[in-house]
């Protein structure tokens, strides 16, 4: 019973949202004072106060702001781990690593991140436990792993392989980013300059061909046709199109089969597709092997290599990886028999499994599939270029074409 109610506690404490507060007290010398603390509810805050010193007259709850371009980003995030392990590995004590970071930060939500971690540190609590208060910033394999190295006692070690697989992480993400966003931007303003086009420019050749007197060409009548019904309901084409974005996006989030289908769908986009494919195979290797190198059990090693995949059917299938380990058969067979890994990533997992050195086959492996995607990401990039010059050149060509088709033809016939 005691068991089930530390379990049932622990999670309560992994799922409970951390708010903002403002408070204003009395300290230890019976002087005003006020600030911000960081908590799950308000007595957990008056608690932390309490144990400050503090005597609370006021706490009030702070909104999130809607927009915050001072927010923190997960490269701020390896930048700080990678700055922890520098300070620990050259002995500086944990707390004053802390201090000494957050004092030297830019951006005053890490700061207060920071000095609300470290004030938890100072009361005893251990760094893996104040980083899962914190669970926007810190998922679990970053807990897990920190938890791993306080046991171990390498802190620093583990700050250090953090901060390189967040690095490598980010930029791959980046990667995929660019890959993704550059077509779509492009095309985005393909369909504005067409649609102002035909609300304000072609109506103006519409006046000039009514004074004509002879029948327009088949082409000019259906640029035509289609302008006068732009006009006519442009108000719900454009909210239909934001309003269409706006539902996608919120059954994406609310809704598991939703993002499946959507992760196998781009798998299968042709380009993207393949990008796509090596990038969650180097992400799930860099994170299989970064909790193997700093002993996490390998069962929990592959539940977080399955969330890092970033796609419902890498991550499906290190599920059943799992479960085939669970029951007793070799990482290396367990991944062939599923049919969705690549054979040369199969055939370094049996080597590392043989030779005792399966971290270091997972990087190399990493490190391939990560040169593979800045590869392709770049020929992409070289290879869009035209496409999209070509497919602006068609949409604003096609519409001039039209729109001058009549006139040539007036002048044949003068």
């Amino acid at each position: 019973m005691a068991t089930a109610a530390t379990t049932a506690s622990k999670k309560a404490k992994k799922t409970a949202k951390v708010h903002n507060y403002s408070w204003k007290g009395i300290n230890r010398k019976g002087v005003r004072t006020a600030g911000k603390i960081k908590a799950t509810t308000q007595t957990e805050a008056k608690l932390k106060l309490r144990k400050q010193g503090v005597s609370t007259t006021k706490l009030t709850k702070l909104s999130e702001p809607w927009f915050n371009f001072d927010s923190i980003k997960p490269m701020d995030i390896a930048l700080v781990t990678r700055q922890l392990a520098t300070m620990l590995s050259s002995g500086v004590p944990l707390v004053q690593s802390y201090q000494i970071v957050a004092d030297g930060h830019d951006k005053a939500p890490m700061r207060e991140l920071l000095a609300s971690i470290n004030q938890e540190i100072q009361a005893g609590v251990p760094v893996a436990d104040s980083l899962r208060l914190h669970r926007k910033y810190f998922d679990d394999l970053y807990c897990d792993l920190v938890a791993a190295g306080e046991l171990s006692g390498s802190l620093d070690a583990i700050f250090d392989r953090i901060a390189t697989y967040l690095e490598k992480t980010e930029a791959l993400k980046s990667k995929i980013k660019k890959a993704m966003l550059y077509p779509i931007a492009v095309i985005v303003v393909a369909m504005v300059v067409t649609l102002l086009l035909l609300l304000f420019v072609v109506p103006q050749f519409q006046d000039i061909f009514s004074s004509f007197g002879h029948e327009l060409p088949a082409f000019t009548l259906f640029v035509l046709k289609i302008s006068v019904f732009v006009q006519s309901y442009w108000t719900f084409i454009i909210g239909g199109a934001i309003a269409a974005v706006m539902l996608f996006k919120r059954a994406h989030k609310n809704s598991a089969k939703v993002r499946d289908k959507t992760d196998h769908a781009l798998l299968k986009f042709p380009v993207i597709g393949p990008i796509l494919h090596k990038s969650s195979v180097a992400r799930f290797s860099r994170t299989l092997a970064t909790t193997f190198n700093a002993g996490v059990p390998l069962l929990e090693g592959l539940d977080s290599a399955a969330g890092a995949s970033g796609n419902a059917y890498y991550r499906n299938a290190l599920k059943t990886v799992k479960g085939e380990v669970e029951a007793g058969l070799m990482l290396y067979v367990a991944m062939n028999s599923t049919g969705v890994f690549p054979n040369m990533l199969v055939q370094m997992v049996m080597i590392g499994e043989e030779a005792g050195a399966i971290d270091e086959m997972l990087n190399k492996v990493a490190s391939v599939y990560e040169r593979e995607v800045d590869d392709a990401v770049d020929g992409l990039t070289s290879l869009l270029e035209p496409i999209m010059m070509v497919v602006i050149g068609t949409l604003v060509g096609g519409l001039i074409i039209a729109m001058y088709l009549p006139i040539f033809q007036l002048g044949s016939i003068v």
